[in-house]
């Protein structure tokens, strides 16, 4: 979507000697990659990229993706609080701290580089070539594997493996050493519904869904176990949890608030602007499938080059706006499985069976009557619906918790960025949608945070209650996690 914004050749030709593609094709994410700067960006910036350039080629795992944005930002972090009078690694405390006239630019980005690269490694073992191309542009040997530290690139490597240590054992299952196969569940999760059968309302509903080749897919529940996931700053994944949602039975009824919620889901599909599509599909993985975590730090990239940080400002944003859609992601997924959800398409389907309702009918078809069992959101055929329960929803914690920091971090809710969408280039409705170019615009950090929660609803995905409390969810997140960094930062501690 949206049109391209003038590149400078200098950042054309770094990107390029990476192996990378310029990762989105808005004004707003061009400048949020730093393109329009006639300066080399600093190394937290040039790393940051190309850690999203990662995820961008993995697999889609929201809570995975908030992790692997943590765990580097963090041993970055670590290595420069080395060169740094004040501040505290979060494994090693200040047992690297180096002599005053060590603190140069030059180490800190060395640390830095060595720090990241030791991490994306151990966390995308595929990815060798993309992180080598970085390392030899930068000036650095990747293969200098030194842990001395009373040298850069030792602290940078010792940074990254007490961090490692530490995150290999956090409850994420990285390695595979509690259950076969990275991240996958250890807790025996079993779905109550089938694709074919909704034996109870309340609980989430595995769909059977296009897999983009002629063929089905059922859902696999991504994560059930994320709430046992070490955090940063929460005492534990549960610390947050949410009371239940809205429930179907009520002496033997649907509940009031059951069927409400059901009914404004329809609402919004019966009535979706071309505005509200493209807020829809804007938001939903990211400009280019950074999924919401990583485009936050996208968001963040923008807020660097906007204020004109300097590499110690921005080591200390990303950090902890890295740690905050971490917490996020943990609270959200302890919420999921807590509650174990339906998804809007599980209630209307159920709830109205074969009684007409008025809605979305589906690509090019517009809006009219349908059998309530043949009710989908306005999404892909590909997804219909995220394969894990509503309550809360992610995009709204990581969100307003990411917005919290950049709040708490700039000193102002204003952020003033907007996006160009061109006509006709919807993914779901190509060639039509929308009509005209639509214009999505932010004033502040909270607006845009709120549109990202609302854009789960006008897809369908998403009741208006697992948005605003995953809203509420995210900011205190936020608050925790800004305070739990401003201890390392200023040197107090954990």
């Amino acid at each position: 979507m949206g049109e391209l914004s003038r590149v400078s050749r200098r950042t054309v030709l770094r990107w390029g000697a990476l192996g990378l593609v310029a990762p989105a094709l808005t004004p707003l994410s061009r400048q949020l990659l730093g393109f329009a700067s006639s300066n080399d960006e600093n190394v937290v910036l040039q790393w940051n990229a190309a850690l999203l350039q990662a995820i961008r080629t993995s697999p889609p795992r929201p809570p995975v993706v908030a992790r692997q944005l943590a765990v580097v930002q963090t041993s970055m972090f670590d290595a420069w609080a080395a060169y740094d009078a004040d501040a505290v690694g979060t494994r090693l405390g200040d047992r690297l701290r180096r002599p005053a006239i060590e603190r140069t630019l030059a180490n800190k980005s060395q640390a830095i580089s060595y720090a990241a690269y030791r991490t994306l490694l151990d966390l995308f073992p595929t990815k060798v070539s993309l992180f080598d191309g970085l390392m030899t542009t930068l000036g650095y040997d990747p293969r200098d594997g030194s842990a001395d530290p009373a040298t850069a690139t030792g602290i940078g490597n010792l940074a990254a493996q007490a961090v490692l240590a530490f995150r290999h054992h956090d409850g994420s299952n990285q390695l595979g050493d509690l259950h076969p196969g990275a991240y996958s569940d250890y807790t025996a999760y079993v779905p109550v519904n089938t694709p074919d059968q909704v034996i109870d309302p309340n609980r989430w509903q595995p769909l059977r869904v296009s897999d983009g080749k002629g063929g089905f897919i059922v859902q696999q529940y991504i994560a059930p176990h994320w709430g046992k996931v070490i955090p940063f700053s929460l005492s534990a994944g549960d610390q947050l949890r949410p009371p239940a949602p809205a429930t179907y039975h009520q002496l033997g009824q649907p509940s009031g608030g059951y069927v409400q919620q059901a009914q404004q889901i329809l609402h919004y599909s019966a009535d979706l602007t071309d505005t509200e599509k493209m807020i829809a599909e804007y938001w939903a993985d990211g400009p280019s499938s950074e999924l919401p975590p990583g485009h936050w730090c996208l968001f963040t990239h923008f807020v660097s080059q906007r204020d004109r940080h300097d590499l110690d400002q921005d080591i200390k944003l990303f950090f902890t706006v890295a740690n905050a859609v971490f917490d996020a992601g943990i609270a959200a997924w302890d919420a999921k499985r807590a509650h174990d959800s339906e998804r809007p398409v599980t209630a209307v389907t159920y709830l109205f069976g074969e009684h007409p309702v008025r809605a979305w009918k589906g690509p090019y078809l517009g809006t009219g009557e349908i059998p309530g069992s043949e009710w989908k959101p306005y999404q892909p055929a590909t997804v219909v619906t995220p394969a894990f329960p509503e309550y809360l929803s992610g995009h709204s914690t990581f969100s307003a918790a990411a917005a919290e920091v950049l709040r708490r971090f700039t000193g102002s809710d204003s952020f003033g960025s907007s996006v160009i969408i061109k006509a006709g280039s919807s993914k779901i409705e190509p060639g039509r949608t929308p009509a005209a170019d639509v214009t999505l615009s932010w004033s502040t950090f909270t607006e845009a945070a709120d549109q990202a929660g609302l854009s789960r609803r006008y897809g369908g995905i998403h009741f208006e209650q697992g948005d605003l409390v995953g809203r509420q969810t995210g900011r205190l997140v936020g608050t925790l996690v800004w305070t739990k960094a401003q201890h390392y930062i200023t040197g107090a501690g954990p």
